[in-house]
């Protein structure tokens, strides 16, 4: 059946202006990370992608690496690109990154030279059978190649016309710093950083959020969830079905279900229920409470997850007394699996 987008698609959703940029982004943003693979079935794909954009979630977030395997993702939302959504290209923020391994050989191995930068975008572009994206990232630093390489193949990707605006992942405030100015050199704008943050990894308040807000650069969070850790999951043991159990999630490593961190994950599901909320709900509420963030990431493995998701915004206010009652639980749980980039550091 053809798709037709639902006509109330935008009546619900808020958009937030991405730093001083002419661009809104929704307030969340589905990451095909995770479950848009090939060890996940078509059909639940399409399901999800038609699920976020009939709830006004426009921007749909990839990398070259995505899957499993790698360039997975990006095929199959190509293919469903191709079925469903082309008629609303005008309507989308599709993005995609490249920073980590890719392909074999020297020049496939990720970093931020201008060869493996600039033909990554080359074959992403290919697979998602696209003319451009909206927004290219850096994925990571590298210590390795000077920033001013990683630069100028960020900005001929503008010039080229491949990319409407540049962004990066994972950088510490001083490169981010760095890297505005250096783009600047090009005439081209950093519109947004993608940092992981949420309540367990909260790196980004000391320093990052305010390097952005006062260059006015736009703020996307990635695993607001904790990687499914700060939802109903593992409240009661780990379900056969999660994350850590699944081909590609590996990334949620069992270490990060301490006994220690699932009791405080507990004591955040107390203060979500008196808000009347899921615990996902709140942790992504408790994200966007920032005015530096303009949106956040969500994964999701069912449209279901997807529209539970969405009923976070139903509540985004905070009391000071809730905040307070937050921080005694919302501390450093050593789940930043992103912390070498993020501070200038080999991978």
């Amino acid at each position: 059946m053809t798709y037709q987008a639902a006509a109330d698609r935008y009546s619900a959703m808020t958009y937030r202006r991405c730093g001083n940029s002419g661009l809104q982004l929704p307030l969340l943003s589905l990451g095909l990370w995770h479950n848009f693979g090939d060890a996940v079935p078509l059909d639940r794909q399409r399901a999800m992608l038609r699920t976020a954009f009939d709830l006004g979630i426009t921007h749909f977030d990839l990398a070259n690496n995505y899957g499993p395997p790698y360039g997975a993702a990006e095929v199959n939302f190509g293919r469903l690109f191709r079925e469903d959504f082309k008629p609303y290209r005008d309507e989308l923020i599709i993005s995609t990154k490249a920073g980590w391994d890719m392909w074999p050989g020297p020049y496939g191995q990720g970093g931020g030279s201008r060869k493996y930068v600039l033909a990554s975008l080359d074959q992403s572009l290919q697979r998602m059978g696209l003319d451009y994206v909206d927004i290219f990232y850096s994925h990571r630093f590298d210590v390795d190649t000077p920033l001013e390489e990683t630069a100028s193949a960020l900005a001929t990707a503008v010039q080229q016309g491949k990319a409407l605006y540049v962004g990066i992942s994972s950088y510490s405030p001083g490169k981010t710093r760095e890297m505005i100015a250096l783009l600047a050199q090009w005439k081209v704008p950093l519109l947004i950083h993608q940092p992981s943050y949420n309540m367990l990894n909260r790196w980004i308040e000391h320093e990052l959020l305010d390097t952005l807000s006062e260059a006015g650069v736009g703020c996307i969070a990635f695993t607001a969830l904790a990687q499914g850790l700060l939802s109903d999951k593992y409240l009661n043991g780990i379900p056969a079905g999660a994350r850590v159990n699944q081909p590609g999630g590996g990334s949620l490593q069992a270490g990060h279900l301490s006994e220690e961190n699932l009791a405080h994950v507990r004591a955040l599901n107390e203060i979500a229920r008196r808000r009347g909320q899921s615990l996902a709900q709140m942790a992504l509420a408790w994200v966007l409470r920032h005015p530096a963030v303009t949106t956040t990431l969500i994964g999701a493995s069912t449209p279901e997850q997807i529209r539970e998701n969405v009923g976070a915004l139903a509540n985004l206010s905070f009391s000071a007394a809730e905040l307070a009652e937050i921080d005694r639980y919302a501390v450093d749980g050593g789940i930043n699996l992103w912390e070498k980039p993020s501070t200038d550091q080999h991978i």
